[in-house]
């Protein structure tokens, strides 16, 4: 017994230590980040688009890994409200400010992770996880938790980058190792649609703009 529950012990304290690691990274990375340029602006844009023909004006709108805000921002004037989370204060800091000089009122952030936050199952018409899913590492149990918080027929928008498919993923290690990039999952466009089935949902959309990503609207 007494080995059970210090197993359990060293697991949370583990798990614990890999968030602070990970909230460090991401508060270290936060004003870099807001000052890099969308890569692909086009891509964004019909993702913007695709992700706006479903909204409706009474819908309420989860996003967790918001980042700086940028897309939240973008789809507010489209839906009731936005709850947009992040594990990194520093990330919350930067989209506060640009939600305020453009006056939007009908999203609050909240710093925690997607497990941690308390929300009521089945509180959201839409949730958005954009660019998170592989840095998780449990995605399964996000996605699980995903499916849960969703009203029926709400869906999932999700963009992901497909790391198997990147051609420097044999350099992650070493930037890794120097404190360059966080923990990734690697998977592909297959494993990822298999996953979303397998928890209960349907694939409505998806979308490749390049090997690299893909973008998928999964419906409960």
């Amino acid at each position: 017994m007494a080995t059970s529950i210090n197993k359990a012990f060293q697991f949370t304290e583990s798990r614990e230590t890999k968030m602070k690691d990970s909230q460090a990274f991401w508060d270290d990375t936060a004003a870099r980040y807001a000052k890099n340029p969308i890569k692909d602006i086009d891509s964004y844009q019909k993702k913007l688009t695709i992700t706006q023909e479903y909204f409706q004006p009474d819908w309420s709108v989860l996003e967790f890994g918001c980042g700086t805000g940028s897309t939240a921002i973008t789809h507010a004037p489209f839906v009731k409200k936005i709850i947009a989370t992040d594990i990194s204060s520093k990330m919350l800091d930067i989209a506060e400010q640009k939600a305020k000089k453009e006056s939007i009122k009908n999203i609050t952030f909240q710093q925690g992770t997607l497990d941690k936050l308390e929300f009521e199952p089945s509180s959201f018409d839409a949730i958005l996880g954009l660019n998170i899913l592989h840095l998780l590492e449990d995605m399964d149990a996000a996605i699980s938790r995903v499916y849960n918080l969703l009203k029926p027929d709400g869906i999932f928008v999700s963009s992901t980058v497909l790391v198997d498919n990147i051609n420097w993923r044999f350099l992650i290690p070493v930037m890794q190792f120097l404190g360059l990039a966080p923990f990734v999952h690697r998977f592909g466009k297959q494993e990822l649609l298999s996953r979303l089935t397998d928890t209960g949902f349907s694939i409505d959309q998806e979308w490749q703009p390049g090997k690299e990503s893909v973008f998928v609207i999964a419906k409960k």
